[in-house]
């Protein structure tokens, strides 16, 4: 035997209200969905209809609960179909127009007109079909689930719908004028027919004007002038531009405001949206492509699928190729930004640097067009590549900080320019360069590179320094690393330490592998077995250096190791090189070295307690 489950009304309400809607105050915009929809309807059976939606609040004389009248001059209900659509939940009283018409209408669930459940426990329908009989009937709904049907005594003179709401006294906030006000102005602003609400017999057109992208301005200046001030009303913010935004698909229009300030890489900006210019949501963040977080967007879609709750749009074929669309709008304004106002186009990078490198990457039209704009930090100084590659034929780069940080000043010394390129994008860009300009020439730069550029040394000097030469060679046999005497700005740099990326790589295995359990230090050993980088690192000293010069006149030679294993060790710290063990016990033996080398010179080594010294008891 078959057997029917059984529905609690109050539960599917609770539901709806915890976990469809985002608030109660949505039985304003379903209402207003309803109402322009049947509109609609009514325009395919007569096209000459024009139809208006009106909103009237009625205040108890009695003090009690105040009623809410929707009504729209819209297609209204048959008997049949308020059996069939306002009693059964799930039904839409416009799926068979869907299927042939999706796009005239917003509501595809028929579950809005329960969102009148959240703040009244009954619900009055008085509707007349442009269809029908030309009877009036009335539909009477309970929070129980239970309903009656009958002919109105009240008969409508022309089809439509009436809806009678009475506020429950827990409700009564959401039916202040105020709130109904700032309710339907919130949701229908911009609705193609006219949204009226009449209070203490009192009526305003909530929606005089529709969206002020689609209105007449006498110049363009007076268009963005008022864009803008549309902008800061629903945004609270003074926006730099804005842009206008259009798609074929999803029959999607609006405007894209550029934000005054610089968001968040990783923040997804919300935008308000507009189904068949109904408002959906203010927090929409699947619209626009992940690049465009500079800006803040307005845009109605007659075309876009909403979700169950009508609160954003189904990710799907026609949002996505809507998305690629409006992507090009903005590409558009940047491509005419670089053409026509390039000092503007600077200032949008300035705050936006890191969209516009994303975009470039992506686009290698609009890359020719921004790159030369781009400022990247150098060993000289912020530039763009365009100032950079008016001086320096190739492009020097180095695509991390610590190696940025290690050439720099030895670098700008020499005059050498070298872009960092350890941000965001900035290496990719930098290799793209040579493929969609032919004729540029880019190349990596490390430390290993630097030597090339010193001065070399008169026979004289290299004759004077061979002693320390040859010492310090022995002392850093054991740590894999060359040594050579060269002289390089700026002088107060008394070494250099330089090695290439595979030197680097093994320097920092060596180092995890001192720091690992057997079993990972054996899988080290096979990894640096596997590596290249069996190249020395070099040591240069600098013989421009007050100290280095001074070395080389030093006879002893416990003081010249000790002094040249600091160097090693200083050399390493300046270059942002960890220490492994070997060298931090290297860095303790010199300085207790030194301190004891000190004490001795100054006679303090003997420890006595003699007149004038302390002695530590």
């Amino acid at each position: 035997m078959d057997h029917r489950f059984q529905v609690s009304l109050r539960g599917v309400i609770d539901l709806l209200s915890h976990h469809l809607y985002s608030s109660p105050g949505v039985y304003v915009r379903e209402l207003l969905q309803n109402a322009t929809d049947a509109i609609r309807a009514r325009q395919q059976l007569e096209p000459q209809a024009t139809g208006a939606v009106g909103l009237e609040l009625r205040e108890k004389q009695d003090g009690g609960p105040p009623t809410l009248l929707f009504t729209d001059e819209g297609v209204g209900l048959t008997e049949e179909e308020i059996h069939r659509f306002l009693a059964t939940i799930g039904e839409s009283s416009k799926r068979e127009q869907l299927e042939a018409r999706r796009n005239d209408f917003i509501g595809q669930f028929g579950i809005g007109l329960l969102s009148c459940f959240m703040v009244c426990d009954e619900l009055l329908v008085v509707t007349r079909s442009a269809k029908g009989d030309g009877r009036t009937l009335e539909w009477r709904g309970r929070h129980d689930g239970t309903y009656d049907v009958r002919v109105s005594e009240h008969p409508l003179d022309a089809p439509g719908t009436h809806v009678y709401l009475v506020a429950r006294p827990d409700m009564v906030e959401w039916f202040t004028p105020e709130r109904v006000r700032q309710l339907a102005k919130h949701y229908g602003g911009l609705l193609p027919f006219p949204v009226r609400l009449t209070v203490d017999g009192k009526t305003e057109t909530l929606n005089p004007d529709g969206p002020p992208w689609r209105r007449f301005y006498e110049t363009p200046g007076d268009r963005r002038q008022a864009l803008l001030e549309y902008g800061r009303e629903v945004f609270g913010t003074d926006f730099l531009d804005v842009i206008p935004l259009r798609s074929e698909a999803g029959d999607v229009d609006g405007v894209a405001y550029v934000l005054p300030a610089s968001p968040h890489f990783n923040a997804k900006q919300k935008h308000r949206v507009y189904l068949k210019q109904m408002l959906l949501s203010e927090s929409a963040e699947n619209l626009l492509p992940e690049w465009a977080f500079f800006v803040k967007c307005v845009v109605n879609g007659n075309g876009l699928r909403p979700t169950a709750s009508r609160e954003s749009f189904y990710e799907d074929t026609v949002l996505a190729k809507a998305r690629e669309a409006l992507g090009q709008s903005l590409r558009k304004y940047l491509m005419d930004l670089a053409h026509e106002e390039p000092r503007a186009l600077q200032r949008l990078i300035a705050l936006h640097g890191l969209s516009v490198k994303g975009l470039a990457l992506d686009d290698d039209d609009f890359y020719r067009l921004v790159i030369n704009w781009l400022p990247f930090e150098t060993s000289l100084g912020v530039m763009t590549l365009a100032d950079y590659r008016r001086s320096w034929p190739v492009v020097r780069y180095t695509p991390t900080l610590d190696g940025f940080r290690q050439v720099a000043r030895v670098a700008a010394a020499q005059g050498l320019c070298v872009l960092n390129a350890a941000y965001t994008h900035d290496t990719a860009l930098l290799e793209k360069l040579p493929h969609v300009v032919p004729e540029a020439q880019v190349a990596p730069f490390s430390s290993a590179d630097l030597p090339q550029s010193f001065e070399e040394l008169t026979l004289d000097e290299r004759e004077a320094i061979y002693p320390l030469l040859r010492l310090a060679e022995a002392v850093l046999a054991p740590f894999r690393c060359g040594v050579e005497v060269k002289k390089f700005f700026p002088a107060e740099v008394p070494t250099l330490y330089s090695s290439d990326a595979e030197g680097a790589f093994r320097r920092d295995a060596e180092r995890a592998r001192e720091e690992s359990d057997d079993l990972y230090a054996g899988v080290l050993d096979g990894v640096m077995a596997g590596a290249g980088g069996q190249e020395r690192a070099l040591l240069c000293l600098n013989l421009h250096n007050p100290v280095v010069r001074r070395l080389a006149e030093v006879e002893g030679r416990e003081l010249l190791k000790l002094s040249v294993e600091m160097l090693y060790v200083q050399a390493l710290l300046l270059g942002q090189h960890p220490l492994n063990a070997q060298e931090m016990a290297l860095l303790n033996h010199g300085l207790l070295g030194l301190i004891s080398a000190r004490l001795d010179e100054g006679g303090g080594g003997g420890g006595s307690s003699g007149p004038g010294s302390r002695g530590m008891h």
